[in-house]
């Protein structure tokens, strides 16, 4: 559980807040997972959107809250928490209805939800190539030297992995760019997972088999943003498609994942542009 030392964070005015507050971005995946989840359970939360096209992560005020500069961030009566499934967990714990973390499929949960956090970064990649348009960084150089400078630790961890796997990720966009065998890589990893979901639903409508799970939402967020991307589920994962479509028809779920109308507009442009150029998902992945 990452729960921050009080004495590492710097905005500190947040622990004096009391109740459950949430800093998230609209379109973040994790952001995402997580107010599912708490539509689910029916939980009361104050919000605290930030802007992450423009930074608001990557801030000083909140890089004084959080050292990864990622969201969500949960501050639960003053108490800071930075990892978004054990946030998950956390509130699981707290609010065990409806139950999102079945007891006797823990490990499977713990496994399956250790591989998606594996993938964030591909799915990262590709949804600023094939939903975002992005083929450089969104960060700016002034950005990755305020999150790369200062003497911010993890729970007095200075070498945080976490930490070290952003400013790689940013820094190698920014020197290199979204190259068609990076974007390669990162499709077939997350076909393989796609491939073991589908059997999942072999023998039942969800992938803990008739009820549905925290693993459920965790791979709706990802299947909806690959599917914005033009990921072929239809031809490639039937049954994950289906499924997909299923939760989607739940506003609790559906609303979370809605693009914001610029990103909506600019996604259409943008395919209309690649679909003549031939430079869409299954023409650069070749599936």
């Amino acid at each position: 559980m990452v729960r921050l030392n009080e004495s590492g964070i710097t905005s500190r005015e947040v622990l004096d807040w009391r109740g459950l507050h949430i800093f998230h971005g609209w379109t973040s995946s994790c952001s995402q997972k997580l107010r599912i989840f708490l539509n689910l359970k029916g939980i009361e939360w104050q919000g605290h959107e930030l802007n992450l096209g423009e930074g608001e992560s990557y801030s000083d005020w909140f890089l004084g809250l959080n050292p990864r500069g990622l969201v969500p961030v949960l501050i639960l009566d003053g108490a800071v928490h930075i990892e978004s499934n054990d946030i998950l967990a956390l509130l699981e714990e707290s609010f065990p209805a409806p139950c999102l973390f079945p007891a006797d499929h823990a490990d499977e949960i713990a496994n399956l939800l250790r591989e998606e956090d594996d993938l964030h970064l591909d799915l990262r990649t590709l949804s600023f190539r094939f939903v975002f348009g992005r083929t450089g960084s969104p960060k700016t150089a002034k950005m990755l030297a305020r999150y790369r400078g200062g003497d911010r630790t993890v729970n007095g961890d200075a070498d945080d992995p976490s930490r070290a796997h952003e400013l790689e990720f940013y820094e190698r966009l920014a020197d290199q760019g979204l190259t068609d065998d990076v974007v390669r890589a990162s499709a077939a990893k997350l076909r393989a997972a796609f491939d073991e979901l589908e059997q999942r639903l072999a023998t039942g409508p969800y992938f803990l088999g008739r009820d549905l799970s925290i693993l459920d939402i965790a791979w709706f967020v990802y299947a909806s943003r690959l599917n914005f991307g033009g990921y072929p589920f239809v031809r490639l994962h039937p049954r994950v498609h289906a499924w997909r479509q299923r939760l989607a028809e739940d506003p609790r779920f559906a609303k979370e994942v809605v693009l914001p109308t610029p990103v909506r507009e600019n996604l259409e442009r943008n395919h209309q542009a690649w679909t003549k150029a031939g430079t869409m998902f299954s023409d650069i992945t070749g599936f």
